[in-house]
């Protein structure tokens, strides 16, 4: 089961570049997407704001609040995110690779369909937040499974039945 959602994650992941390639059109259109490059602040705060499909390459967001914003589809690409605030934040369909989110605040957050692979989350606080269909790395889930507690207000799934914690 595991592999199949693996297999899935990998086709979704091809689907998402192929999909998001700039054609002639869309390269005309700075307002499609929003990029967020080598952002260097040490906090800036993204709190409440409808962030969807934003793509943050590189940046340095170490105690950003980014809580109770909409990221659906947002992109974390390499970004330092340790000790950010994603309380209540809709993370949906996004993708987080090879980014460190060590400390986050992640209650409440929904975190389903999102790809968060290759990224860091120690002693990152997971109460209440859903990772449905979610895919992490197998070691930062056996992590996560050791303080995961609470269930989502929003959509009413047990944060440690969404990471399949046994």
């Amino acid at each position: 089961m595991r592999s199949i959602q693996r297999l899935l994650g990998v086709i979704a992941i091809v689907l998402v570049v192929v999909l998001s390639w700039p054609s002639s059109v869309q390269a005309a259109s700075s307002a499609a997407i929003r990029a967020y490059d080598d952002v260097k602040a040490a906090t800036k705060d993204f709190s409440g704001q409808t962030l969807l499909q934003a793509e943050f390459s590189n940046a340095k967001l170490a105690n950003a609040n980014f809580s109770n914003a909409n990221l659906r589809g947002a992109v974390f690409n390499g970004v330092l995110l340790t000790n950010a605030n994603f309380h209540a934040a809709d993370l949906s369909d996004s993708i987080a690779y090879l980014s460190d989110l060590s400390g986050a605040d992640l209650s409440d957050a929904i975190l389903t369909s999102a790809m968060l692979l290759k990224s860091r989350f120690r002693g990152a606080n997971v109460t209440g937040a859903d990772f449905s269909d979610a895919l992490l790395d197998r070691d930062q889930v056996l992590a996560l499974c050791q303080t995961a507690s609470g269930v989502n207000p929003l959509t009413g799934v047990d944060t440690r039945d969404s990471l399949g914690c046994r």
